[in-house]
């Protein structure tokens, strides 16, 4: 139920309402009896008055009589019973019931000089109250105390009777405020149900939707427009995927099909046309297997670093030297180099410790390297040079590749990127290099550009190409 966005919602509001009524309620309580204790505290201190203007001297002596009226004052259908107490100052009884309660200290406040009391009288609580009356004649002055006590029924009664329809209001109020809250509850959130129901309409596979928000409250819309910001990323990469596939496919055939035509030549000659082969033919068809291999191996293994490289980074960053895989990129590319005579050089800064150090999240910083460097030896013309360089600086590190090659024209560096593309079509080349160096470079959070070589001399022909990639260093 706590998973419920009605049912929290609903606490959220009902709750505190549920306090706010408790609370009320004990307000309207203390009130209540407030106002109970004050009626019962009036009529015990007239029925007290009452009483001391009924006090007499007869034959000498203070005689107190109770009239009908100080009794009625007291009449109620709780049945309560009502006490009384007149004494001297030497607390001789002079009417009422012996023994009555006298509150201690006795101290008489206000203009009427009166004290109110809780007691317990014969085993039932009672309210009373204690006034004197100051008695003159000949003799002197002879101070009367006055004591009234009646039981709690009435009061108590009162009490319910004021607080009672209080807190029945209170509580029909909660009551309407649940049922209006889940009555609003429900209607408000009908658009979002329906929208989640087209949602769970739509077959698996039907990625072409676009919620509409405008039937939502203002709230919710960033909602939608996550939800179809979301779906048109995973159109996107749903057709990113699929081209590459046909990419792929496309890209396999051709060395497939070399092996399996060379395969099938070979096992539709008979053994004694096998033998009669001479070397160099035996050769050329083995030649063409390894070719087509080769070519197979390389293109699975760009495929499996471009799929490594546009995964999101689910590890923490580490510390990498550039520097450090710099130079080790130039030591495995150094035989492929010299294939070719090409002269692959180093330009860097000086060798301290931590000088190149980097923050990265992916493991694929060497193969950055061993792509961009391959690049260039593959499209510069044998006799060339490579040169990789690095330049550090407060807050970037600067990688740059440059050869003395063909470059690459302007309006072709923006597609260069683009996995399978490739200008020249007899290289032995993926297509997939600087794809993977674009990918590995965002995720590195470093940005590329491409332009014509810049440190060493070029030619008309040849303008030379220049890679550079600025990476932050860490702070």
């Amino acid at each position: 139920m706590l998973h419920s966005l009605r049912a929290r919602l609903a606490l959220w509001l009902l709750l505190p309402l549920a306090v706010l009524v408790a609370l009320c309620g004990w307000f309207a309580y203390e009130h209540a009896e407030e106002a109970a204790d004050y009626v019962q505290d009036h009529d015990l201190l007239s029925s007290a008055k009452i009483l001391a203007d009924r006090l007499i001297w007869e034959d000498g002596d203070v005689q107190a009589s109770v009239p009908p009226s100080a009794l009625s004052l007291f009449m109620s259908a709780a049945h309560d019973h009502v006490y009384l107490s007149v004494t001297d100052g030497e607390g001789q009884l002079l009417a009422g019931q012996p023994g009555f309660p006298v509150p201690q200290p006795l101290r008489l406040t206000g203009g009427d000089h009166a004290q109110w009391y809780d007691a317990v009288w014969q085993g039932q609580p009672i309210r009373a109250v204690a006034t004197r009356r100051a008695m003159y004649d000949v003799a002197g002055a002879r101070e009367i105390t006055i004591m009234v006590g009646k039981t709690t029924h009435s009061r108590d009664a009162m009490v319910q009777t004021l607080w009672r329809p209080t807190m029945e209001y209170l509580l029909w109020a909660l009551a309407v405020a649940v049922l209006v809250s889940a009555t609003a509850l429900t209607l408000e959130l009908r658009p979002l149900l329906s929208m989640a129901r087209q949602l769970a309409q739509r077959p698996a596979q039907d990625l072409d939707f676009h919620l509409d928000s405008r039937q939502l409250h203002q709230e919710l819309r960033p909602l939608t427009e996550t939800v179809n910001q979301f779906a048109r990323t995973i159109r996107t990469q749903v057709a990113r995927q699929r081209q590459f596939v046909s990419d792929a496919a496309h890209q396999l055939r051709t060395p497939l099909a070399i092996q399996a035509h060379t395969l099938e030549q070979a096992l539709s000659q008979t053994p004694a046309e096998l033998a009669r082969l001479d070397a160099e033919q035996r050769r050329a068809a083995l030649l063409r297997l390894q070719r087509s291999n080769q070519q197979l191996i390389n293109l699975t293994h760009q495929l499996l670093v471009l799929a490594q490289a546009e995964q999101p980074a689910a590890q923490a960053t580490v510390s990498a030297d550039l520097q450090a895989l710099c130079l080790q990129a130039l030591e495995d590319l150094a035989p492929a180099a010299e294939r070719k005579s090409i002269d692959l050089g180093w330009q860097g800064p000086a060798a301290e410790a931590g000088n190149c150090m980097l923050q990265v999240a992916t493991p694929l910083l060497p193969e950055l390297l061993a792509n961009l460097l391959d690049n260039a030896i593959r499209y510069t013309p044998p006799q060339g040079r490579v040169t990789l360089g690095l330049e550090a600086a407060a807050a970037t590190l600067t990688l740059w590749v440059e050869d003395n090659g063909p470059g690459i024209p302007a309006q072709s560096r923006t597609r260069v990127f683009a996995r399978f593309y490739r200008l020249a079509t007899d290289t032995q080349g993926t297509g997939l290099g600087l794809a993977i160096v674009q990918e590995v470079a965002r995720a590195c959070g470093a940005t590329i550009e491409l332009g014509p070589a810049r440190h060493m001399p070029g030619t008309s022909e040849r303008p030379g190409l220049c890679v550079s990639l600025q990476f932050p260093r860490p702070v």
